[in-house]
């Protein structure tokens, strides 16, 4: 990736538009990616208890915007 607002990085913020943490594995990132995905299908699973619907709405915005900002 060429670095901040690179086509790299707006192609990986768009997977994660889709799937968060997939943007993070189109950057190479297998923790991260792993990190995103679990805390946001977490959440998302418990979005009953509203807390955790929240901390993956939180986590589904701060992972497009990592994969946007990412810098090698």
């Amino acid at each position: 990736m060429a670095g901040q607002g690179s086509g790299g990085n707006v192609i990986a913020a768009l997977c994660n538009i889709f799937f968060p943490g997939l943007g993070q594995l189109v950057q190479g990132r297998i923790l991260a990616a792993l990190i995103f995905a679990i805390l946001f299908f977490g959440g998302a699973a418990l979005w009953f208890l509203i807390v955790p619907g929240i901390i993956a709405a939180i986590v589904y915005v701060w992972a497009i915007i990592d994969a946007a900002r990412y810098r090698s």
